[in-house]
């Protein structure tokens, strides 16, 4: 199991910036701790936290009430779908605990779709907002880890990096989570790298 994600004062500002590269929601929420393979940094610090991101991801306009004790639910579901995705690219079985967990929150009734002048939006039920909120993402992992697109979990090639995404890409050879971010930043470490005369 993962170690807990850390929060430190001296924890650079860069690192508690929210990242929505990986092109699906709950993939998106699993990145909301950074650099797993190092610093493991927690950007969900504190119930606000979890508010803004919910406001920054787009899921939604109005802001969700999180508590300490919704904060802690979110992280236990956050880590449960990053070991679920691991297991989808490896093709293993997922560990039945984190299926249940995920399970368990997408039972609960999600955010409420609305037609408005015709576009839709989500909104949040009358009750038990931030259950829904989770609901909402977690329900977008069962649906990413059971259908077409659970052979497209790819994770960043970059050695800084490690995000996990989903590829659309038409061959589906994609490297990076982004091809202007870190492909461009590896591309440019190679170069460097062949200049100096140590290869590839």
């Amino acid at each position: 199991m993962e170690a807990d994600a850390t929060w430190h004062r001296d924890t650079p500002v860069e690192e508690l910036r929210f990242n929505f590269r990986s092109g699906r929601l709950c993939l998106a929420f699993v990145a909301t701790v950074g650099e797993r393979w190092r610093g493991n940094y927690e950007r969900l610090r504190e119930p606000a936290d979890l508010t803004r991101w919910y406001r920054e991801c787009g899921l939604l306009d109005e802001a969700v009430a999180v508590t300490p004790t919704g904060l802690d639910a979110a992280r236990t579901l956050r880590e449960a779908i990053y070991r679920v995705a691991h297991a989808v690219m490896a093709g293993r079985v997922a560990a039945a605990q984190d299926e249940a967990t995920i399970t368990a929150a997408a039972a609960v009734p999600a955010l409420i779709p609305v037609l408005h002048k015709g576009t839709g939006r989500l909104t949040l039920p009358a009750d038990g907002g931030e259950q829904a909120a989770l609901s909402t993402v977690a329900r977008d992992a069962i649906d990413l880890f059971t259908g077409t697109a659970a052979d497209r979990i790819r994770e960043c090639a970059s050695p800084e990096c490690a995000l996990l995404f989903v590829d659309t890409s038409r061959p589906g050879r994609r490297r990076w989570c982004s091809s202007a971010a870190c492909g461009s930043k590896d591309r440019s470490a190679a170069y460097r790298r062949r200049q100096a005369g140590h290869g590839p």
